[in-house]
């Protein structure tokens, strides 16, 4: 995610008056009566409650990069590829993660392997990123706010603050500027785990750049011919897009304010992420999951949703094209000139800062302007839409970009076209409080109306969702309203948003915390953190998100009834642009993207279990319907992939790409009665 200025917002937004204090005093409202429908329906395991948890920006290695598995268990990261050491430091095969510099001209075009790639002796240097001093002053005031962690994690909201301004050089991490060209541990004496960090870049053509593909490397480990060795030149280069502004003058490796962010890792054999590192011993994980679209966080909790990449409408289900250097919101003081389809060719006389990509500028109250973020990849004459489709078709199993003619798909983040009480949202464009980067109310069809179809019950948790009814419009990340709308893909939906049975399936994680004590979980929940809790770099902490996480499995084990019948899955919307060593697939021209770290808590998992079978988002969608016994959400939604065929010797690749797992391996249902 991401706002121009919100760190400065949320300074302002910190005085809490007496009404917002008797508004969260009132959230424990009963659920509406459907809600509590919790009819146990035929299953084919013993799981009759499934919860999902969603947390932010994080890759499998930069946080499992030291993970040592239980004997008889094996894994893939870092350390155990020899990249790097227990201590951190760089392992006898360090050149397997070495990164380079490249050349992108705009007489080339935008290129998914750049010409001209040169080994940095070092990294660029390490910039720092985050709030300088914690969000919260003390943790009377956090608990005002915040009422999703246990009680000896609101500490963390009052500490980890850098001590310095967004892009200086990060004097906590030694050698910041003399780092070797590779991984690098994050932690330290003078940066401890419990620290704000910078956030690397994280959208769609950025990511298929960095991981830098051609067919013609693909090799029997490697089928992709991915190298994943361009992640701080694209930081440095390009960042989080130019918005259709000239790239500043003196351009350098520092002036995204991203540097080598993106080779950060953690050290689980130092005590990072203890929480995480708890539960994968524990409980079972994967360390082949993956992000389900190259990019940020509205697109892939899109695909979590329905299997599928959305597409701009005229609001009827009808497809059409988006803005197009056009004015918009005329008459209103968000009125401007904006173009919202991508063009990741290279400027003139740059190398590689786009034509046009970023998330828009200029909104709430004064003209708009950028904001590319959608792509007809239908078309081969499009921006940057050849290179991608031309590598798919070029590979030993070609792969079908599967882009429908005419549509502009949503490649990166806009607001969702309804808010929370059903409204139109993008009908709401002049709004001085609302932005022009909104998607259209959409007729994709999700996992919510497959279903409602079959009167299986299922809720989204949004973590402060009733403080955004009460202020849809406030600015995301201010104090009083956190809850993340581009997250929610069932608010993008019209079938869902204007349906009778809107507010039995979008609820605050209050309702979650209720329903768990009370035993009355519906069959299928999706929770969110807000954006204190989430884990997103800069905006939020890791730990702060293994305290959100426990708060819940704390709370259903004790429900013992309902544990007995649970599993709960903590993954992560993306990678966050955070550099991974992992195999990725190409499913289609929306992805896949890097491994993110993926956990199954169960009473029906074997401690410790390890699974490498090649999965991503749309996998959980695979295990709901195979669980409840329902279709595919459509015929073109990625659910419709096999489950993967798979060599002992290399169990991590698909011999029948494109091929997707449903979750079952990681369970043992052995023994268990339903």
């Amino acid at each position: 995610m991401s706002a121009p200025g919100f760190f400065a917002k949320v300074r302002q937004h910190l005085a809490v008056g007496a009404s917002l204090v008797a508004l969260i005093a009132n959230l424990g409202a009963p659920l509406p009566a459907a809600a509590q429908d919790h009819d146990k329906h035929s299953t084919a395991t013993p799981i009759q409650h499934l919860i999902v948890i969603i947390g932010e920006n994080r890759t499998f290695d930069h946080v499992f990069a030291t993970y040592q598995p239980r004997h008889g268990q094996s894994i893939s990261n870092l350390l155990s590829r020899g990249i790097v050491n227990q201590d951190g430091t760089p392992g006898p095969n360090f050149s397997l993660a070495s990164q380079s510099s490249a050349t992108d001209s705009s007489t080339d075009g935008y290129q998914l392997n750049p010409s001209g790639n040169v080994p940095y002796s070092v990294l660029p240097p390490v910039l720092a990123g985050g709030y300088t001093t914690p969000p919260f002053p003390d943790v009377a005031t956090a608990k005002l706010y915040e009422y999703g962690l246990p009680d000896d994690y609101y500490v963390y909201l009052t500490t980890g603050g850098t001590g310095l301004s967004h892009g200086d050089v990060d004097t906590r991490v030694p050698n910041a500027t003399t780092l070797p060209s590779g991984p690098f541990q994050l932690t330290s004496n003078t940066h401890p785990y419990d620290s704000y960090d910078n956030s690397p870049v994280h959208r769609f053509y950025q990511m298929w750049q960095q991981f830098d593909c051609n067919a013609a490397n693909a090799t029997t480990w490697n089928p992709s011919g991915c190298r994943g060795d361009l992640f701080p030149w694209v930081e440095d280069s390009i960042g989080a897009g130019s918005n259709g502004l000239t790239q500043p003058a003196g351009f350098n490796d520092t002036t995204t304010k991203e540097g080598s962010t993106s080779m950060g890792f953690y050290n689980m054999l130092q005590g990072d992420a203890p929480y995480l590192k708890y539960l994968a011993d524990h409980y079972a994980m994967s360390d082949n999951y993956h992000q389900a679209v190259m990019g940020g966080t509205g697109a892939n909790h899109v695909m979590l949703g329905a299997g599928d990449a959305i597409w701009f409408s005229d609001g009827n289900g009808n497809p059409t094209e988006p803005p197009h250097n056009q004015l918009v919101a005329a008459g209103s003081p968000n009125s401007g000139v904006v173009d919202e389809i991508e063009n990741p060719n290279p400027q003139a006389d740059t190398n590689n800062y786009y034509a046009e990509d970023g998330y828009g500028g200029g909104s709430y109250g004064s003209p708009s302007y950028g904001g590319g973020t959608y792509s007809n990849c239908s078309d081969a004459t499009q921006p940057g839409v050849a290179q991608i489709t031309n590598y798919l078709g070029s590979l030993s199993r070609p792969i079908n970009p599967n882009c429908d003619p005419n549509r502009f798909y949503l490649l990166n983040n806009y607001n969702p076209g309804y808010y929370g009480d059903g409204s139109n949202a993008y009908a709401d464009i002049g709004n001085p409080a609302e932005t022009v980067f909104t998607i259209p109310p959409s007729s994709l069809r999700t996992i919510g109306d497959a279903l409602n179809e079959k009167h299986i019950t299922w809720a989204y948790f949004g973590d402060q969702w009733n403080t955004y009814l009460a202020n849809p419009d406030g600015l995301y990340l201010t104090a009083d309203n956190t809850y993340c709308n581009i997250c929610n893909p069932f608010q993008y939906s019209t079938s869902i948003m204007t349906s009778a049975t809107r507010k039995v399936h979008l609820q605050d994680t209050l309702a979650l915390y209720r329903t768990i004590q009370e035993g009355k979980l519906p069959a299928v929940s999706y929770v969110k953190p807000d954006g204190w809790l989430d884990g997103h770099p800069a905006s939020s902490k890791l730990n702060l998100f293994e305290g959100f996480v426990k708060k819940i499995v704390d709370e259903v084990q004790a429900n013992q009834e309902l544990w007995e019948s649970t599993a709960i899955i903590v993954t992560f919307d993306e990678g966050g642009g955070y550099y991974d060593s992992g195999y990725i697939q190409p499913l289609d021209f929306f992805g896949d993207g890097t491994r993110i770290p993926t956990l199954v808590v169960s009473p029906f998992t074997n401690p410790g279990h390890i699974s490498h079978t090649y999965t991503d988002h749309v996998s959980i969608l695979k295990f709901i319907e195979a669980n409840w016994g329902l279709a595919p959400v459509t015929n073109r939604s990625r659910d419709n992939f096999p489950n993967p065929i798979a060599s002992k010797k290399n169990p991590y690749v698909p011999l029948n790409s494109p091929a997707i797992g449903d979750l079952m391996d990681l369970f043992n249902f052995e023994g268990h009665q339903k």
